[in-house]
């Protein structure tokens, strides 16, 4: 059930009114039925396999509680995670190592025929496996107390508006919230619809009009001038960011009509000043969970610079397979990665230290150093995007002959206001609610405009882009 489509605009209603009308003890019963229904309308297979894990994961974490010897703890860790690991690495990764080890004993002479199997993958795996570790990390660590009851737990991780594509939020932030059955406020309403309406803006009327060019683009980049190779780039960077964060969006919004606070996931990325800054800024779930429970445990920055480096490679080449199971993934990663051990090296992000590349001071500096940051995502973005490693050196090669630079046309441009039309406000205040605490006279036709030019451009439905991880 896609958040854009007819479907969900009659399934939410009806949940609101439930939850509405229900007396408080019945409400997260009903809540859970209701985002199984969610999850089960994708394929009701793929909701035996949430539940499965659930129980494992419940179930490991009250045993780790009673557990009376550090051994016993940590195996019942251990099977939490090697639960969680085994259904993402086998629904998600399993043709993919398959295929990468075929290719690797044909190219060293050995001819082998490969063994896959027509694996679908589970909608929101990636998402609720990270969620549910998390969970049990945090008790192992002793940062929570286990759920006491199943079904609690259970709608914790099945929470319908992030279950499929985030915030990955943290069972302690998101449980004490549905235990305590909050009725949302008239402001809470307004903001949660303010947060849908600019969610909406940004899928439908920004990324889901810019699709069509990029995949055109992407589809044969062969028979692309370099300027129309930007232009896919600059395209296809706006577009991810309008798909993923309308989607974060749409999902706080939902969760605040609900009396729900989910975590910002983003905070206007494109405006970051270095690649350490726009990671605090895109997928800051992920960000943060990639840090808390993977980089520091390597150690961090507390064993030299070396190490260091290591372990921001090791994060972010996991994080870029994290997102799929494709070495364009890793490639992805490992950009950033690079990206991130260099500025460590040049001191970005120091309060005693300045970026040496692009010394300059004031505004000019600031836009400067915003400038190249972008466009160092946006050449990452080219290995997120291709289809394999050849079509992206591909693509930056048809780039490297700067033909037909005016073929760039105004598309993009035109797209990057828009984005900028809802960041910048936002930046500039430090929230999200800005749009919310207007007068009602710019409210009420903004709200209208967006209806109508919904009506007239949003029919075709396009799946997110993050559904696929």
């Amino acid at each position: 059930m896609l958040f854009n489509s007819i479907a969900f605009l009659c399934f939410l209603p009806i949940v609101l009114l439930g939850v509405g009308m229900l007396p408080g003890r019945w409400r997260n019963p009903f809540l859970l039925a209701a985002s199984y229904f969610f999850y089960g309308s994708w394929d009701w297979r793929f909701l035996l396999l949430l539940f499965a894990t659930t129980c494992v994961d419940y179930w490991a974490a009250q045993q780790i509680v009673r557990a009376t010897t550090p051994q016993a703890r940590r195996g019942f860790l251990l099977l939490s995670l090697g639960t969680n690991l085994t259904v993402l690495g086998f629904f998600k990764y399993w043709n993919f190592f398959i295929g990468s080890a075929t290719n690797l004993l044909t190219a060293a002479g050995l001819h082998v025929s490969p063994w896959t199997l027509a694996v679908i993958l589970p909608v929101g795996v990636s998402f609720y496996t990270f969620q549910s570790m998390a969970y049990v990390i945090d008790v192992y660590r002793g940062d929570m107390a286990p759920a006491t009851r199943f079904r609690d737990y259970a709608l914790a991780v099945a929470f319908f508006p992030q279950l499929v594509a985030g915030p990955i939020e943290r069972i302690s932030h998101l449980l004490p919230q549905l235990l305590a059955r909050t009725r949302p406020t008239a402001e809470r309403v307004q903001v949660g619809i303010t947060l849908m309406a600019l969610g909406f803006t940004k899928k439908v009327l920004i990324a889901d009009l810019l699709a069509p060019e990029v995949d055109r683009i992407f589809s044969a980049p062969k028979q692309m001038s370099a300027g129309l190779l930007l232009k896919g780039a600059y395209c296809f960077a706006l577009q991810i960011y309008g798909d993923f964060s309308g989607y974060s969006d749409i999902a706080r919004g939902v969760a605040e009509l609900l009396g729900v606070r989910l975590i910002k996931n983003f905070e206007q990325p494109y405006l970051s000043q270095s690649i350490t800054e726009f990671w605090r800024r895109w997928h800051i779930s992920l960000s943060s969970w990639l840090r808390d429970y993977l980089y520091i445990p390597l150690g961090g920055n507390r064993s030299g610079a070396g190490k260091t480096y290591r372990n921001l490679m090791l994060t972010m080449l996991i994080g870029g397979l994290w997102h799929g199971a494709n070495w364009t993934f890793v490639m992805w990663g490992g950009l950033h990665g690079a990206y991130l051990a260099v500025e460590r090296m040049l001191g970005v992000g120091r309060e005693r230290a300045d970026w040496a590349a692009i010394r300059l001071f004031g505004w000019v500096g600031r836009l400067a150093r915003m400038v190249v940051t972008f466009h160092l995502v946006t050449l990452a973005w080219i290995f997120f995007r291709a289809p394999n490693i050849g079509a992206a050196l591909e693509y930056l090669r048809g780039i490297a002959r700067l033909d037909h630079l005016s073929a760039v046309g105004p598309v993009p441009f035109v797209a990057a206001l828009a984005v900028l039309a809802i960041d910048i406000p936002q930046y500039v205040s430090g929230r999200h609610t800005i749009f919310s605490q207007m007068p009602w006279w710019v409210q009420s036709p903004a709200y209208a405009a967006v209806c109508l030019a919904l009506i007239l451009y949003g029919g075709s439905e396009v799946p997110f882009i993050y559904f696929q991880f």
